[in-house]
């Protein structure tokens, strides 16, 4: 009982692991942003009429994928790619899809669709930020897991 108190009983104050958490959120979310926005832009420039719905599950799905492409290369440069690609296999989905989720949610309110604007990108990114940070965070401190 002790450990798992001890897992929700944490320091939330500490500057380092607010800071190391951000990075490992900052990499996620360019791995994420890559396959949801390149999704969400092939399909609005093309003009293929999908459903929203289908296509935002299509954007998060290749926005995990390029996630876990760009922290195999990051993570290949520090152990063997086999190594690697598992721990980015392994890296925590739950942070990954609430990232996706934030993301592909922030675009359908304010736009009302699956539509990229300039000015719309700015607070998927944002959103996308914000929404894993905490978890993150979590982790580092009270499992002292991350990705790098």
């Amino acid at each position: 009982m002790a450990a798992i108190t001890s897992h929700f009983a944490i320091n939330w104050a500490c500057r380092h692991t607010w800071r190391r958490a951000s990075v490992n959120t900052s990499w996620c979310l360019l791995g994420c942003s890559i396959g949801d926005l390149g999704t969400i832009a092939y399909f609005q420039f093309m003009g293929i009429a999908w459903p929203v719905m289908a296509i935002m599950a299509l954007a998060i799905f290749n926005g995990l994928m390029t996630s876990i492409l760009l922290e195999t290369i990051i993570l290949a440069r520090q152990m063997a790619l086999r190594l690697a690609f598992k721990t980015a296999i392994g890296m925590s989905l739950i942070s990954m899809i609430a990232m996706e989720a934030a993301m592909n949610a922030t675009d359908v309110a304010l736009t009302g669709g699956a539509i990229l604007t300039w000015w719309v990108i700015p607070f998927m990114l944002a959103a996308g930020f914000v929404a894993p940070l905490p978890y993150n965070y979590w982790r580092l401190k009270a499992l002292g897991k991350a990705c790098h």
